[in-house]
């Protein structure tokens, strides 16, 4: 396992981060545990939740991923380990997390940072971040920005002064972005800048192969703003492992959570996938491998998220820590992409 400077902040990340978003939904508490021990006898010291977690989101279970990290946490050596958790943006669903006013203020900011806290059984949090914008952006595989669906928001310098406040009370060490543009990117990191506010040091957005947006605009403005990308669907909701080629299997999320995929049900995805679980099967890799090790080779990406349901994908996925791909397959890679170019962005 390789560790990484996180942007500009002293955390050194490993290459591969835990994701934990069926902790509590898909897994019990026991699979919570035997994964987390697991992962952390494999050099993970890098895991991720969200007070919105799991998923699907459910009154019911809201919460119970980060419970079930706090259970396991609180028997760890915590200055060994880098927790990240978030706040859920403005959703008009979801209203059973702080009421349906879901803005990114500092009401808001100081009862989702303090219950996650108490459920995380922790006095601080290494990595805080915003899940989506408080403003309006086009979300999860949604169309083009429409300047008609903006909405009232709340400044950014207003979402930072208040950050900056439970960073100097010691409950956040550093703060992070999650599905943003580059817009977003720039405008934090300048106004941080300019009134000398705490600097956003990563964004978690979506990155596989069968997602490369990221490239186009988004690279330029996080090198520029030192940020470092948590690619998270690194195997695009589980497609790129190749095993909804013959239909949906049994206990899949395809299976048990009808319409949740919907984001990845686009034109030329199938025959994307095809090509590359044929790449991986070429040279001796799993598609799973081929997935993750093809993300980890961007130069953007500080650490690749992974999640499994399972400790055999568990295995695999971190099994990926040990895959450099050469050049040749990176070539037939980016031959896949020329002819499907980004089918779910």
């Amino acid at each position: 396992m390789e560790y990484k400077q996180l942007g500009e902040s002293d955390l050194r990340v490993s290459e591969i981060c835990l994701g934990t978003m069926t902790y509590g939904q898909q897994n019990t508490i026991d699979d919570a545990r035997e994964q987390l021990d697991y992962a952390i006898s494999q050099g993970v010291n890098f895991i991720d939740t969200a007070e919105m977690y799991p998923v699907p989101g459910r009154a019911e279970t809201q919460g119970k991923t980060e419970e079930y990290i706090g259970e396991w946490l609180v028997k760890q050596q915590r200055d060994q380990l880098i927790v990240a958790t978030k706040i859920a943006g403005p959703t008009s669903r979801m209203s059973w997390i702080r009421g349906e006013n879901h803005r990114i203020d500092r009401p808001n900011i100081e009862q989702a940072l303090e219950d996650s806290l108490k459920r995380l059984r922790t006095d601080y949090i290494d990595l805080y971040q915003i899940h989506w914008p408080d403003r309006y952006v086009p979300l999860f595989g949604a169309p083009d920005y429409d300047p008609k669906h903006e909405r009232d928001t709340v400044p950014i310098a207003e979402q930072l002064e208040v950050f900056a406040d439970f960073i100097k009370a010691g409950k956040i060490r550093y703060l992070g972005l999650s599905n943003e543009t580059p817009w977003g990117v720039c405008e934090f990191s300048h106004v941080a800048k300019h009134l000398g506010l705490p600097k956003v040091v990563s964004i978690q957005n979506a990155y596989s192969l069968v997602n490369r947006i990221f490239d186009i605009h988004l690279a330029e403005a996080c090198r520029f703003n030192q940020v470092g990308l948590l690619a998270y669907s690194p195997l695009a909701f589980g497609l790129l492992t190749g095993k909804y080629l013959n239909g949906i299997p049994e206990k899949s999320r395809l299976a048990l959570f009808q319409g949740f995929g919907g984001r990845y049900e686009k034109f030329n995805l199938t025959e994307a996938v095809k090509e590359y679980v044929n790449i991986a099967h070429k040279h001796n890799l799993t598609p799973a491998q081929l997935a993750l090790a093809f993300v980890r080779s961007r130069w953007f990406v500080t650490s690749t998220i992974i999640g499994a349901t399972t400790m055999e994908q568990l295995k695999e996925n971190l099994s990926a820590a040990e895959v450099t791909l050469d050049q040749d397959i990176l070539a037939e890679i980016n031959a896949v992409h020329a002819r499907y170019p980004n089918p779910t962005p």
